[in-house]
């Protein structure tokens, strides 16, 4: 995956947020603000991004985004739970209509064996009410598992809620 095919990318999710006339924010932990910045490398993209959230720690998801501390000491930050939370209170904390979070383990350290390197849940959520969770497992170093979680979030907002 390249910076000029995850441009078009981006580019693409951009004109299809500003044809419905939708805004999207997104809540990241282990992507970093990846994922905002590939939205804003977009001319114009202040028609359809407001504001994003970094969240990497525990804390910051529950001081930002109401992710509580039951579910974060239940089933941890990387858990289909914990990124359904994340992505619900984005979309609040943000008022936007479309939300995507992104929380994983890039690695090189931190995996376990029911969580190894390269284990990446992401949320999404709209104003609609509708709620999805996916968990991917990517291969490679630290940068090309964040790379293919900013792609994957993107890739998925497109197919999932913008091509009606």
């Amino acid at each position: 995956m390249s910076e000029h095919h995850l441009h078009q990318l981006s580019m693409l999710v951009g004109n299809k947020l500003k044809e419905q006339g939708l805004w999207i924010t997104c809540a990241e932990s282990c992507t970093g603000g990846w994922v905002a910045k590939s939205i804003t490398d977009i001319a114009g993209s202040s028609a359809w991004f407001d504001r994003g959230f970094v969240t990497y720690s525990n804390t910051a998801k529950h001081d930002l985004l109401g992710v509580s501390e039951a579910t974060l000491d239940e089933f941890g930050a990387v858990s289909e739970e914990t990124v359904r939370e994340m992505a619900q209170g984005a979309l609040h904390a943000a008022n936007a209509d479309l939300a995507l979070s992104v929380s994983g383990i890039a690695g090189p350290d931190g995996g376990s064996e029911a969580k190894p390197v390269g284990t990446v849940w992401f949320g999404f959520a709209d104003r609609e009410g509708r709620i999805l969770a996916v968990k991917q497992q990517f291969s490679g170093d630290r940068e090309s598992i964040r790379l293919q979680a900013v792609v994957f979030s993107l890739q998925t907002t497109l197919n999932e809620f913008l091509e009606k």
